[in-house]
């Protein structure tokens, strides 16, 4: 693979490069280069983590050698599952179940509990040198890469250690390349910005749209949001402790055409839409995938080839939301199937996947 399709393959679906020269050189002087991405184990995988993990293909095929930190210390500075630690560790292994079944390679992928970095004093030594080039306010700012707000460091001093953390995991690992949805670029150009003082090196980063909530800007807080305001995007994306704002990876049919269904999906309007956001970055992500939809007054199919189609086709008014609804719908079934006979077969996922939906207060149908 030549290094033009290796550009092409990282890029696709991405929001930006930081910088895509650096990345470049990289390619050209760097046969196996070492990329990684940090996730706490927080909850049940939904379909906006589709994108990431997709992406952590891409770079595997690119050559790139990759690193899945499961961020478990992370995760409890954050609070999850109440600093119930079982609990986040049991989610870690469901969620290598769960890219298992979505088809990403995990013999390939070097999976690193926190517990490992956390154990080595050398890492807490990367800790204490990121603090001291740095300053409180950077640090606050940052917060936002863990869905928090600049003042809740004031009740609990632990979120401030989180950015720096983040910070150190890339240093300690020997980073070259950190992927992570856009929410996670302060945490990339802090580092980038520290690399610099303590004469490392300073990390690629490549960062990945994040879905829009299904209950959309109209329904989370108004509108007048900004396409480069990263907090505000942040905050309305899906998640998986607002179950109902997003799918899971392996519900069952009737509860994806549901959820669909309630979706917010405004006319003519494509903007923080999450309809026309997973036909653009899920759906038609996969290469060769084709949109079948009825024409706005009839009883006439459309048959759309790219996502450009698709949003010209919906601006002009010429698709119904209601319609791309039930195509979106049927569509995200058929490329989840295979994700939920593996859930339904596997015992172990199974369980897993149980007792994370019951940490979480959910009931969930793998039946």
């Amino acid at each position: 693979m030549d290094i033009e399709e290796k550009l092409r393959l990282i890029e696709r679906n991405t929001v930006e490069i930081v910088t895509r020269e650096e990345l470049k050189v990289l390619l050209e002087t760097n046969p196996s280069p070492k990329g990684y991405l940090g996730y706490e184990p927080s909850g049940l995988f939904h379909i906006g983590w589709m994108i990431w993990a997709r992406k952590v293909k891409d770079l595997i095929d690119a050559g790139v050698k990759f690193t899945l930190l499961e961020a478990t210390w992370h995760a409890y500075i954050n609070d999850k599952f109440g600093g119930n630690m079982e609990a986040i560790k049991t989610t870690a292994k469901y969620i290598k179940h769960s890219l298992y079944a979505l088809g990403i390679p995990v013999e390939k992928i070097e999976f690193i509990d926190a517990e490992k970095l956390v154990s080595d004093p050398e890492y807490w030594g990367l800790v204490i040198k990121s603090a001291k080039n740095t300053t409180l306010q950077r640090l606050k700012r940052a917060l936002t890469i863990m869905g928090r707000k600049t003042d809740e460091a004031e009740s609990d001093s632990s979120k401030l250690i989180y950015p720096l953390m983040q910070v150190s995991d890339i240093f300690y690992l020997d980073l070259d390349i950190a992927l992570g949805g856009l929410d996670q670029r302060r945490a990339h150009m802090l580092q980038r910005e520290i690399a610099e003082k303590l004469n490392k090196k300073k990390v690629i980063a490549v960062h990945t749209p994040l879905l829009t909530s299904l209950k959309g800007v109209g329904r989370a807080g108004g509108g007048g949001i900004r396409k480069d305001d990263i907090d505000q995007i942040a905050e309305l994306k899906m998640s998986k402790s607002k179950p109902e704002s997003t799918i899971l990876i392996h519900d069952d049919e009737g509860t994806i055409k549901e959820k669909i269904k309630k979706a917010y999906c405004p006319p003519r309007e494509v903007d923080f839409n999450p309809i026309i956001e997973i036909n653009r970055y899920i759906l038609f992500a996969i290469e060769g995938f084709e949109l079948r939809v009825k024409k706005k007054g009839s009883n006439e199919y459309l048959t759309i080839n790219s996502y450009n189609e698709l949003e010209k086709l919906y601006i002009e008014d010429i698709i119904h939301p209601a319609d791309l609804k039930e195509s979106t719908a049927e569509a995200l079934i058929k490329i989840l199937e295979p994700v939920r006979k593996y859930f339904s077969q596997n015992k172990e996922a199974r369980e897993l996947a149980l007792r994370v939906a019951e940490y979480q207060g959910l009931k969930i149908n793998l039946e």
